[in-house]
């Protein structure tokens, strides 16, 4: 009884073996060759890889330098009191801006009644000086004074004479028109169109006068910002790839991976003796006012210029002693295939572009972001 139980499970179990269905076999994935990589579209969208077409570029060579931004010295006005006085009214705040002859400021000043007093004196004193000169012409002539007296006669008319003009020439510096001889009250102004940068008086400050013989301070900086100057610095080994209208590129701390564009527009004909260095002026575009006076750059002079197939930096990789970048060799079988290719470039001091000199061809797709995770899988 015991042995038909048995048998009637040992049978029950085959049974269910043999009913159950063959066990799926999966395809193998497709091996790449030696220095290719095959990945799906997902994996390469997933690593993030970049890629861009080998084409002729404008491949230069760039020199490197720290420069400093100022203004356009050609249309900026630097405002001195030509008088000393007492700063009694600020017209032009800061920001705003102003036209040529525009006031800005009102100082209070003896000066002015001293220029006044000065020419009136001047005129008195040339005039009796002339009076004498007559009288003496008049007894030398008779015969009834001596030659003597004629020459220092003349000799104090003509210094009455200088010392006129003197006293006239110091009354048009202080340009009269601007001049209140009732108040002593001098107005300052512009002397040109702009915006006003910097100010350096404020209401009740004594100021010194250009003309007293005392160091005189800058009261207004009136300029524009739409367009400024960088001033940079190249050794000596470096002037002579260095030409008037070279393309540059400045950045600044301030804006980080913003790039400012603008050219080269003079080149200094003498080298500093400390630092044997020459001053090097670049012009750059400013409409949004984003440079500003006294900010120090990174600064970009192109050299050496010339269009050649050339391949971005970052698309090369150093393996040992060789030079390779990875290219697209286009999809099969459901992966982009990517090859391992051996290149010849001209790695110039600071250039984006490097030209190819050998091993790829106009028109070939190369690796520029993700080419070192494609190196680490083969």
């Amino acid at each position: 009884m015991k042995t038909n139980t048995f048998a009637l499970l040992a049978a029950a179990w085959l049974g269910v073996a043999c009913s159950k269905p063959p066990a799926v076999v999966e395809a193998a994935a497709p091996e790449a060759p030696p220095g290719e990589v095959w990945l799906t579209a997902a994996q390469v969208a997933d690593a993030r890889i970049e890629i861009v077409t080998v084409g002729d570029q404008n491949v230069d060579d760039t020199i490197l330098t720290a420069g400093t931004v100022t203004l356009d010295d050609q249309r900026t006005g630097h405002v001195f009191s030509p008088v000393t006085g007492r700063v009694v009214q600020i017209i032009a705040p800061l920001g705003v801006r102003v036209k040529k002859g525009d006031p800005l400021a009102v100082i209070e000043s003896p000066d002015l009644g001293n220029a006044v007093s000065d020419v009136h004196k001047a005129e008195a004193d040339l005039i009796a000086a002339e009076h004498d000169l007559r009288r003496k012409k008049d007894l030398y002539e008779q015969k009834a004074g001596p030659a003597s007296d004629l020459e220092a006669s003349q000799d104090n008319y003509r210094r009455a004479k200088a010392e006129l003009e003197r006293a006239r020439q110091k009354e048009s510096l202080l340009h009269l028109g601007n001049v209140d001889i009732v108040t002593q009250r001098y107005t300052l102004t512009s002397p040109v169109d702009g915006e006003i940068l910097m100010r350096n008086i404020n209401p009740g400050i004594e100021v010194q006068g250009q003309y007293s013989g005392g160091a005189s301070l800058e009261l207004f900086t009136i300029g524009e910002l739409d367009r400024v100057w960088v001033l940079s610095n190249v050794y000596e080994m470096d002037l002579a790839r260095v030409k008037v209208g070279a393309p540059a590129v400045v950045t600044v701390v301030a804006y980080p991976g913003k790039e400012f564009k603008g050219q080269v527009d003079w080149v200094s004909g003498a080298l500093d003796p400390n630092t044997r260095t020459a001053t090097v002026r670049c012009t750059f575009d400013n409409p949004d006012k984003l440079l500003r006076p006294m900010m120090y750059a990174t600064a970009r002079v192109s050299v050496d210029q010339k269009n050649a197939l050339a391949i971005p930096r970052n698309a090369l990789l150093r393996l040992g002693t060789s030079k390779v970048v990875f290219t697209d060799v286009g999809e099969s079988e459901g992966h982009i295939k990517f090859r391992r290719t051996p290149v010849d470039v001209d790695e110039g001091e600071s250039s984006p572009w490097l030209e190819v000199k050998h091993g790829l061809a106009p028109g070939q797709k190369v690796v520029v972001g993700g080419a070192i995770l494609l190196s680490s899988v083969l």
